[in-house]
């Protein structure tokens, strides 16, 4: 089972950085968090474990109209959110890697009808916001 949508761009860790923020804007994401994996690994682990995975950030991008309507519907989901969007890229890599969190997986684990719809919209932007990163970097 796949857990995630990706697409892969070549172009920089920045500049892929830039274009998921911009495309999630686009489609009703803000930033709630964010994780900069490289620097925690360095900082807890070691520059040796940070160097070996690379240039990662983790957004915690959140829709605050399909959030609600989740937390409505079913509360526990909650454990669920944000979605977490994922922008990558290994040492010495020529492409970076963005990828999001495939929302039918709350579908999966609910036993709320009304979250399948919510996981459709959310699927469908997201997508969208990756189909726009994509579309950026072939430009």
């Amino acid at each position: 089972m796949s857990y995630a949508h990706t697409v892969t761009v070549n172009v920089s860790f920045d500049e892929a950085v830039r274009m998921a923020r911009e495309a999630l804007a686009d489609q009703g994401f803000g930033i709630l968090t964010e994780i900069d994996i490289q620097s925690t690994f360095a900082a807890k682990l070691g520059q040796e474990a940070a160097d070996a995975v690379g240039d990662y950030l983790i957004l915690g991008a959140c829709n605050p109209a399909l959030a609600q309507r989740a937390v409505t519907a079913d509360p526990g989901i909650g454990a669920l959110l944000p979605c977490n969007v994922v922008v990558r890229r290994h040492a010495g890599a020529g492409e970076t890697t963005v990828e999001a969190l495939d929302p039918a997986i709350m579908a999966q684990l609910s036993t709320k009808p009304e979250i399948e719809q919510v996981s459709i919209e959310a699927d469908a932007r997201l997508r969208a916001a990756l189909a726009a990163v994509l579309a950026g970097a072939t430009q």
